[in-house]
């Protein structure tokens, strides 16, 4: 089937972009999203072309580094998956595609379609972690842990930080990405000691790296391909208020 892309082009932060029409004549159904941009960027080196820059790694929907803005929608139209996850038998013949970065003031684009996407890291080093001594390994039931803590938490630890709740997000807030690595560690027994730290000290570089705050648009949640529920922004929510309490006593 044939294909008309529109790309977004930019050299680097501080250069203006914009977008520029491609067509991409013999894609296949079979192919990834990823594939059809490979073949899109072995037409343009043939032409002397610069090709398109967009980030990947695994292309098995782990890492998180593929996201892309497609059609407005961060990772496309399929629910429940990252981009390189995204086939394009998902689209017609002579579908017009719109390809965009994550717009974020936190997410500066690199080029063409990557970001830097650091901030997230950030603010998992700010507390994303267990640093008191936690003894050495034990049995697997050694420590007793509620069956809804073990099984949220797990669910709170699907989150890849690929950053497309901040790219649906019109605040461009990481209150998902932060409340789902605040929750992985404040659900399990390990996590109980540093938990009221964990909270403020995330938060606050949250805030400081520019992120937006959250007003329960819930676009974060729609956009998530782990479909990590908001429910964790709520708890974030309480731990915060308690992170107060303790911090004022």
């Amino acid at each position: 089937m044939k294909i008309i892309l529109h790309v977004w082009r930019q050299r680097n932060a501080n250069s203006k972009g914009r977008f520029e029409r491609y067509e991409a004549p013999n894609v296949s159904s079979h192919m990834s999203f990823l594939e059809m941009l490979d073949t899109v960027n072995e037409s343009l080196v043939e032409q002397n072309k610069e090709p398109i820059a967009f980030e990947h790694d695994c292309r098995e929907g782990i890492c998180g580094c593929c996201g892309l803005v497609i059609n407005g929608v961060p990772h496309g139209p399929q629910r429940g998956g990252a981009t390189c996850q995204l086939h394009m038998r998902s689209f017609s013949d002579g579908d017009e595609i719109w390809v965009e970065p994550w717009r974020a003031k936190a997410f500066p684009v690199l080029k063409d379609l990557i970001v830097d996407r650091s901030a997230l890291d950030r603010i998992v080093e700010s507390g994303g972690f267990i640093s008191v001594r936690t003894g050495s390994p034990q049995d697997a039931n050694a420590i007793p842990v509620k069956k809804e803590n073990a099984d949220l938490a797990m669910d709170a630890a699907a989150c890849i930080g690929c950053g497309a709740c901040v790219a649906a997000c019109p605040n461009a807030s990481a209150m998902l990405f932060t409340a789902a690595k605040i929750s992985h560690l404040g659900l399990l027994p390990q996590g109980q000691p540093e938990r009221m730290d964990r909270v403020l000290n995330m938060v606050s570089i949250m805030d400081e790296e520019g992120f937006g705050g959250c007003t329960n648009h819930r676009e974060c949640e729609a956009a998530c391909p782990k479909e990590i529920s908001v429910s964790f922004i709520a708890r974030l929510n309480r731990d915060m208020m308690k992170s107060v309490v303790v911090t004022k006593e």
